[in-house]
């Protein structure tokens, strides 16, 4: 995600009217169940409550105008790149559809389906995935203006469907769904939880006993007071994708690191973080469902899940180098000499030079059935760190 300079804090009465109300509905939900609600499922209730969540709203979530800046809004030939990659599994394995998981404002898609026409590699079927019915219009409205000749192919999806052959991506998808935040205590864990002080929302802790955490933390010797997190709901939505995939390949790409990097010892807060206005902040109970909520993945847990479900780890590198194996560079001297160029100079830096986004973000690929070497891992291939 990339940051400019934030405007102030200050509120619509729309907006604190739409935080209050979430506010209330989560302090009642702690009064009805007696107790806190554990990290997790506050932030599911902040990001995706049906009438009051982030992702739910009717706000601008992208660009300038929105929260944060992802990479297909910084220039098309992000997706013209992951076009290539895709090109290269759909020419290979005839009759292979294309799904894509939260589709954002549908710019990913647009530039794919515009890479692949050039190559002559449409699908029959590009399907979305899209829990926000505001955003699915967004995306509607979008792909009418920019791609109605290709309207026909395009569709949506409530889940994926048994037994599918194609192509999966998921473009900053993990690191929006809800995590549990534990801390390392003197013996055992402790969990995060949001509990309530009258009508206020409060941050506590209560012990946590998961053989999960023991299992998979104890090796690593954390200090005492080490706080982070774990995203079991991207490890479960992984293991079930591959329960669905008869044949085909996921393309994951999100901001975060293997096992040793994310829990390395000096990442001792963690990596959870709250964007409101393009601003990072760290109190998720001061503006609950007008602030994303987002945490990095973890890449290892990714590619155990995915394992042990039964799809094989092809291919992780990070952006930059899968960019670079996709031709990123060769697009961008297509333009060379036109304003387009120069348009897309800053943007392609920003996608590439490790102080931006070319280190930080990843690509995890995770395939059934395919037997052939994936172009976006010719560069470099590092799944040896996971």
């Amino acid at each position: 995600m990339s940051k400019i300079t934030p405007p102030n804090d200050l509120l619509s009465n729309n907006e604190q009217q739409r935080t209050d109300a979430l506010t209330r509905l989560i302090a009642a939900q702690i009064g009805v169940d007696e107790s806190a609600l554990g990290f997790e499922r506050f932030m599911e209730l902040a990001l995706y409550h049906p009438d009051h969540g982030y992702y739910m709203s009717s706000a601008e979530k992208f660009g300038a105008d929105g929260d944060f800046i992802t990479a297909p809004g910084l220039t098309s030939l992000f997706g013209g790149s992951i076009g290539n990659q895709v090109g290269q599994l759909l020419d290979a394995n005839p009759g292979f559809g294309i799904l894509e998981y939260g589709a954002g404002a549908g710019q990913l898609a647009v530039a794919i389906l515009r890479q692949l026409e050039a190559l002559d590699s449409l699908p029959d079927r590009y399907a979305i995935i899209e829990i926000s019915p505001l955003l699915r219009r967004r995306q509607q409205a979008l792909f009418a203006v920019e791609i109605p000749h290709l309207l026909p192919m395009i569709g949506w999806l409530e889940q994926c469907p048994e037994d599918y052959r194609g192509v999966i991506l998921a473009n900053e998808l993990l690191d929006a769904m809800p995590v549990m935040r534990f801390i390392k205590a003197d013996q055992g864990y402790g969990e995060l939880v949001v509990d309530r002080q009258g009508e206020a929302l409060i941050l506590d802790q209560r012990p946590l006993t998961d053989a999960r955490l023991e299992d998979r933390f104890d090796p690593l010797a954390l200090e005492a007071g080490y706080c982070s997190e774990v995203n079991f709901a991207a490890e479960a939505w992984v293991a079930e994708l591959a329960g669905r995939l008869a044949h085909g390949a996921v393309l994951l790409i999100d901001y975060g690191y293997s096992r040793a990097e994310f829990y390395h010892p000096e990442r001792q807060q963690g990596t959870f973080l709250c964007y409101f206005r393009h601003r990072g902040a760290d109190d998720p109970l001061k503006y609950p469902g007008l602030q994303d909520m987002t945490a990095h993945v973890d890449f290892t847990a990714m590619a155990e899940a995915a394992d042990g479900a039964g799809l094989d780890v092809s291919g992780f590198s990070t952006q930059a180098n899968f960019l670079l194996s996709c031709g990123l560079l060769e697009q961008l001297e297509l333009l060379s000499g036109s304003d387009d160029y120069l348009d897309a100079l800053g943007p392609v830096k920003q996608l590439l030079l490790p102080g931006g986004m070319g280190e930080t973000f990843k690509v995890l690929a995770l395939t059934k059935g395919i037997e052939h070497p994936l172009c976006g891992f010719s560069t470099r291939d590092i799944r040896h760190t996971l």
